[in-house]
């Protein structure tokens, strides 16, 4: 009997060519596929609630199989766990449970949220090499926060839009754009039911231009207005970037 299973997954984006399957290169969707071939005997596909860039983390990823193991859903997250550390493969799932039949980790989620994070200081990164983007100089978080509040809500967003960008219509509502901050490091907190393709990325590297004192929110605001992929003048790596939640059958936020 098949049964469709939810799992909540995190990784360490570096090694791979981002979520879904690539014919160049190692992708999460396949590790995980992977080990529960190897624990099932069965060629599931897993779908995820996000497409995540290469080299972008998660924390908080929610996917889903269709499968008929009869193996619980505690030890189906074991095994799979124990394939993925055997393989080398730097993900985990951390909750596993049986989901409804019409449950679906992408089209039934209702909200989106990823973290970006910057760590503020001349020195070059040691062990956070690749999970955080470095900014040598301490950022303007007040002028950061001002600029990050035009953004909110329901706007044209073709300027914070990669070229190849596949969706159908570049507007988009954004519930949530803020940013904390601990010490040296600085996170940008954004939700909203879905984004485009390098749109959290493309924020990011507007507000930083701000922080750096090279723009003002005006000019965030011109650059929204332009509708315009040539506006942007500075796009965030991919190191920073966390997915970190996924929200079903309420508000993102």
């Amino acid at each position: 009997m098949t049964r469709r299973v939810r799992f909540t997954l995190e990784w360490d984006g570096r090694p791979f060519m981002g979520w879904q399957r690539q014919p160049h290169g190692p992708s999460v969707q396949e590790a995980v596929e992977t080990a529960l071939a190897h624990i099932t005997g069965e060629d599931a596909v897993v779908h995820a609630a996000g497409r995540t860039d290469a080299g972008v983390h998660a924390s908080g990823m929610v996917a889903h199989a269709e499968l008929e193991t009869g193996l619980s859903a505690f030890r189906l997250m074991e095994g799979v766990n124990a394939r993925l550390k055997l393989a080398g493969q730097p993900v985990a799932v951390l909750e596993t449970e049986d989901a409804p039949a019409d449950f679906h980790a992408r089209f039934s989620c209702t909200g989106r949220a990823y973290d970006y994070r910057i760590l503020c200081r001349r020195a070059p990164l040691t062990w956070n090499d690749g999970l955080v983007w470095r900014r040598p100089k301490p950022l303007e978080i007040g002028a950061m926060a001002e600029a990050a509040a035009l953004l909110v809500g329901r706007h044209d967003f073709s300027t914070f839009r990669h070229v190849h960008c596949q969706a159908q219509s570049p507007v988009k509502t954004l519930d949530r754009l803020e940013i904390s901050e601990s010490g040296q490091m600085v996170t940008i907190h954004a939700a909203a039911r879905s984004f485009l393709h390098h749109q959290v990325r493309s924020m990011v590297g507007a507000l930083v231009l701000v922080g750096e004192g090279r723009w003002g929110p005006a000019d965030v605001k011109a650059a929204l207005e332009a509708r315009n992929r040539a506006a942007l003048k500075l796009n965030a790596p991919p190191d920073g970037l966390w997915f970190v939640r996924a929200t079903y059958g309420q508000a993102s936020e």
